[in-house]
């Protein structure tokens, strides 16, 4: 097993949160593809851990969650990346979008074990299915989550298809951390700052305004 981890002091995701019906599907897949650099088809697994035996010892302090992801579908052996995150900022601090410390973690292996072995127990799981935008430093995801619940296609191992008519969810974020400010020119491209980023996710606002609602919210 091989981990990598990805850390930055300050290291922040910046997203913005909608969701449609499927009616709306094509108008909203014209719009995105006219205003990004590259569209492909999604197919992912989460799973959501929670710390075993871990309470708050503050009021209204939350413990930190563990998301896994790997991509699916593709027909190669993807890894996992894990995800770390913290609540939100205050909205008092960004009304305009959610701001989130993060840290993510490239895991070669088993990253179930990895994960327990952290202290880590699981909560849930979910599969997505959709597409995968790239709009510079954001990755636009538009997504329905397939029917775990109820079992798996028995030719596939995986979970039985989304209704037509289930609602598709979308999440605009960056790919990769910003941080608070941008860091002393060292000869490489500088990390975005969270202000950046709020600017970046405004523009794919602006741009749906009418069509889809994209908005904060408090994870």
């Amino acid at each position: 097993m091989f981990a990598n981890t990805q850390t930055h002091a300050h290291a922040y995701e910046v997203a913005l949160f909608g969701e449609f019906f499927a009616r709306d599907l094509k108008a909203i897949l014209n719009r995105l593809t006219l205003h990004t650099e590259s569209a492909a088809p999604m197919h992912t697994r989460e799973i959501l851990f929670e710390q075993f035996g871990v309470q708050s010892q503050v009021q209204g302090d939350e413990p930190a969650l563990l998301r896994a992801k790997k991509e699916l579908g593709d027909g190669t052996e993807s890894g996992w990346t894990l995800f770390s995150y913290l609540k939100p900022e205050s909205v008092r601090v960004h009304p305009e979008a959610t701001v989130r410390p993060w840290a993510t973690c490239e895991v070669i292996g088993d990253a179930l074990s990895f994960a327990s072995a952290l202290g880590y127990v699981q909560r849930s799981q979910i599969y997505k299915r959709g597409y995968a935008f790239r709009r510079g430093a954001l990755i636009i995801q538009m997504f329905q989550q397939e029917q775990v619940h109820i079992g798996v296609d028995p030719k596939t191992s995986l979970p039985i298809p989304a209704h037509t008519d289930t609602l598709w969810e979308v999440e605009v974020k960056t790919a990769t951390q910003v941080n608070t400010s941008a860091p002393a020119s060292s000869g490489h491209v500088q990390v975005s700052t969270v202000r950046a980023a709020i600017d970046a996710v405004l523009d794919v606002q602006l741009i749906m305004k009418g069509l889809l609602d994209l908005r904060r919210q408090d994870l």
